[in-house]
């Protein structure tokens, strides 16, 4: 099983040596400006805007694409809830008390479009940016919140470590999988049911691995003497350059550009 959101994908690029909130309000943006926006156009644009990323990142596609299929399960059943569930005036096909209608295929092909380019956004940033500087990002823009008591440096601690957890987690998931197709486990034949009953053996011992990777961080991190942000200083401090502002021009030219053309075109 694998899974590409979490990774950092090391590379000589423009994208890497951008700072990484300027990466990470950049996303956020494309996504807002995805859920914003239910053209045609609009969607093309993002393609499009999204493919010269993939290509500045100089980041493999194929690479980045191959998260996709650990989320196929997610698309499939969201575009399908749409197809099956939506009401229609143009029915194509109706069946005891299912109904498919254009408007239906055409929402269902909508969300799976949005989802997709959601989910390889943000492994864009993922795969340019480094643990480290993305918890740097995030407790930085998070610092307002500090003056009413807000605890930043822990929520973007925890919050690094629950992203960079995410493809270490899946790869052990695929070795007990394998451990117990080896010992005769049978996770594919059978209906929904089963199926589920087939994964209980996997969820205990990836529940203790979890545990037990949470406690060997945690007695690391003592044994380095963490004690949060107090007097903490950082080896590497943060710059906006020219390139960031530059960059931060060309991002609110594009969700501009794609609200206007949905609302307008």
């Amino acid at each position: 099983m694998k899974i590409v959101i979490g990774q950092y994908y090391p590379a000589e690029s423009v994208l890497h040596s951008l700072d990484a909130r300027t990466k990470l309000c950049a996303t956020v943006l494309f996504i807002v400006t995805l859920v914003m926006t239910n053209s045609w156009i609009a969607y093309g644009l993002a393609f499009l805007a999204l493919a010269t990323v993939i290509g500045i990142s100089k980041v493999p596609p194929m690479f980045m694409l191959r998260g996709l299929k650990a989320m196929l399960f997610i698309l499939i059943f969201s575009a399908a809830l749409n197809i099956f569930l939506l009401p229609g005036e143009n029915i194509l096909l109706e069946f005891w008390i299912i109904s498919i209608s254009t408007e239906g295929v055409s929402q269902g092909v909508r969300i799976a479009i949005r989802l997709i380019l959601l989910i390889v956004g943000s492994t864009v940033m993922t795969l340019t940016t480094t643990p480290i500087q993305l918890s740097d990002a995030i407790e930085s823009l998070l610092k307002p919140f500090k003056k009413i008591g807000l605890p930043v440096h822990e929520i973007a601690m925890m919050m690094t470590i629950a992203l960079r957890f995410i493809p270490t987690l899946m790869e052990e998931v695929d070795k007990i999988m394998k451990a117990q197709m080896a010992r005769g486990a049978d996770f594919d034949t059978g209906g929904v049911i089963k199926k589920a009953k087939s994964l209980v053996p996997l969820l205990v011992p990836l529940f203790v691995s979890a545990f037990r990777r949470a406690d060997e961080l945690a007695q690391a991190m003592d044994a380095r003497c963490y004690r949060g942000d107090v007097n903490r200083t950082k080896m590497k401090v943060m710059k906006y350059t020219k390139t960031d502002l530059f960059a931060g021009i060309i991002i609110v030219v594009y969700c501009v550009s794609l609200i206007f053309i949905d609302r307008f075109i």
